[in-house]
């Protein structure tokens, strides 16, 4: 995630190996929404406490749901040109809660959708 919303795609990234379906969309098309407004995300994501809390290995492709605290408190929004820091909200979660759906493809587990949760972690 880094590094696709540093550069704005995906492409180049590691992304597509952790990520797939509506989550590899979703986090391509913010990179690139984001990117396209003059903007880029600096810094780094920190997933702390994941914990499953729903698993169906019975399925052909297993599942599971995983609970996590996502910490983007040293992620920052910065002007492409100049790296000038973009005002953002000041009331703005930057640690939340954000459950996500994996599947265990035969490269490894993929994460499918995030969903993440408007609550502090």
């Amino acid at each position: 995630m880094e590094a696709t919303f540093a550069s704005g795609k995906s492409q180049g990234t590691d992304l597509n190996k952790y990520a797939a379906a509506s989550a590899l969309l979703v986090a391509e098309d913010a990179a690139k929404n984001r990117y396209a407004k003059g903007q880029k995300m600096t810094g780094s994501v920190t997933v702390a406490n994941p914990t499953v809390t729903h698993l169906d290995i019975s399925r052909d492709v297993p599942t599971a749901t995983l609970s996590s605290c996502l910490d983007i408190t040293r992620w920052k929004v910065v002007e492409r040109a100049g790296n000038k820091p973009v005002p953002l909200p000041s009331d703005r979660l930057t640690r939340y809660v954000i459950v996500s759906t994996v599947e265990q493809w035969p490269e490894g587990w993929r994460v499918i959708k995030d969903d993440p949760q408007e609550k502090p972690c």
